[in-house]
């Protein structure tokens, strides 16, 4: 043990030593408005005591780029300053998928992960761009924190800025300094202009774009630590920038106040797509959950697909995502490659639930529906050729891909003694409802095993599906 503390004790020298290496950046732009539209996350790691740990999930997606060091870099930042926080920090981007892509598996990763805080940056098409910040924003109460592209090419020193002369046909430029910051304004998000910031870093080292990368986009060691430092200077607490409107999307409900128990029942009005109950740290109690005076397992909107296999060697998905057209119920699928050639470019499956059993066979040409209508996939959407282009690895024999149906609500809920009672215990009773007005009914105990309701309203109207 003394060695393992002694080796983590030199990889963190080491670590701060690389940082070291690299002049900082003079120029961080106007950092006093830095934080504006992620303050409510910020407040919550800020005011995190020994006693009270406020639990923030922190979320980074996005393709190769975010998979870089510079992440990990940041992360470690957050907790060496907020050393109080429960910090749930999950990288989960995927190299190589452009935003045509991630619109499809952040059905999966992202909005199910429902985030306190997202840090952002893709590349590829604007409007599916713009369709993932927006979905954010209708399906998540998440805070979200997008960066501009970085500097790849000398030229790009002195592209045109002006966003009033600037058109798809210049694509880097118009991406950076008008589609990006106008999507921001849209969405009430917070922007990272890293391009304006590495342009300056750039001219005052008297560096060229390449210093900063491996590969010609890929960053090397220089190149991440400059982007985390970037990141860095916006992830602040600020009181003065405190938003009414990002505050109000998370509401606490103390029991006894604007809620309280009446002949063993507690019933409350909400707005908001998700409900979470705060448990007290005692004795278990068992509580049984309505909401419209349902149980929550009959609202076909609280179950979700979790990312499918990923192609051999790889993490990308082989199924991009995977819809349905009836109610789901939580099982496991399988779905075994047929007759198919070392080329994929043509092949048969057959599909089986766990407790649907055998749900039909398709080809891979087609839009397949399964017998039951828990399963539709979309021809598009599988992800064979793209990954045999990059990969270069043919498939094994019988091959299978297999993904499940997961809950994302609580019919039945116990209250259970605290492991540790600096951490609220949660429990979350239904995500994903439509985003409205809904009545939350819990009953079974008496009231001492509740203590609040914590509701989530996100900011944009949607459906929540």
């Amino acid at each position: 043990m003394r060695h393992f503390l002694w080796f983590i004790a030199l990889l963190g020298t080491i670590c701060c030593s690389l940082s070291q290496a690299f002049p900082p950046p003079k120029n961080l732009g106007d950092t006093n408005s830095y934080g504006y539209g992620i303050q409510r996350a910020m407040r919550l790691m800020a005011a995190s005591t020994p006693e009270k740990r406020n639990t923030v999930k922190v979320l980074f997606y996005g393709q190769s780029i975010t998979e870089q060091r510079w992440s990990n870099l940041v992360a470690d930042d957050l907790k060496r300053r907020f050393p109080n926080a429960n910090l749930i920090i999950e990288n989960r981007a995927i190299g190589g998928f452009a935003s045509q892509l991630l619109v499809k598996t952040a059905q999966s990763d992202l909005y199910p992960f429902y985030p306190d805080l997202l840090i952002f940056h893709v590349y590829g098409s604007h409007i599916e761009y713009e369709n993932i910040i927006k979905r954010v924003r209708e399906r998540t109460t998440a805070e979200v924190l997008i960066q501009t592209d970085h500097i790849t090419k000398d030229d790009q020193l002195d592209e045109e800025t002006d966003p009033s002369k600037l058109t798809p046909k210049s694509w880097d430029a118009f991406m950076n300094h008008s589609f990006l910051p106008g999507t921001a304004r849209k969405y009430g998000v917070e922007l990272l202009d890293q391009r304006s910031l590495w342009m300056h870093y750039l001219k005052d080292n008297h560096l060229h774009a390449a210093d900063l990368l491996k590969d010609g986009v890929h960053l090397n060691a220089h190149g991440e630590f400059l982007m985390a430092e970037f990141v860095k200077a916006h992830l602040r607490y600020d009181p003065k920038l405190a938003n009414p409107k990002d505050e109000a999307m998370v509401r606490t409900v103390e029991l006894g106040k604007e809620a309280a128990w009446k002949n063993g029942k507690l019933t409350m009005e909400f707005e908001g797509n998700r409900v979470d109950a705060v448990t007290a740290p005692g004795a278990a109690k068992t509580f049984k959950v309505l909401i419209d005076g349902r149980k929550p397992s009959e609202f076909s909107e609280l179950y979700g697909f979790t990312r499918t296999t990923a192609y051999p060697g790889s993490k990308w998905p082989c199924l991009l995502r995977v819809t349905s057209q009836k109610p789901l119920q939580i099982e496991e699928w399988t779905l075994s490659l047929t007759d198919y050639q070392d080329d994929m470019k043509h092949f048969k499956f057959a599909l089986e639930g766990s407790r649907t059993g055998l749900d039909g066979e398709g080809t891979s040409d087609k839009k397949f529906v399964s017998n039951s209508g828990r399963v539709v996939i979309d021809p598009a959407d599988w992800n064979f050729d793209y990954a045999m282009k990059v990969f270069k690895k043919p498939l094994p024999k019988n091959f299978k891909i297999q993904w499940k149906v997961v809950p994302y609500f609580q019919d039945e809920f116990t209250s259970k003694a605290a492991k540790d009672r600096s951490i609220e215990q949660t429990v979350t009773l239904a995500q994903g409802l439509p985003n409205g007005h809904h009545t939350l009914q819990l009953s079974g105990a008496d009231e001492t095993g509740v203590t609040a309701i914590r509701v989530y309203r996100p900011p944009f109207g949607g459906s929540g599906k």
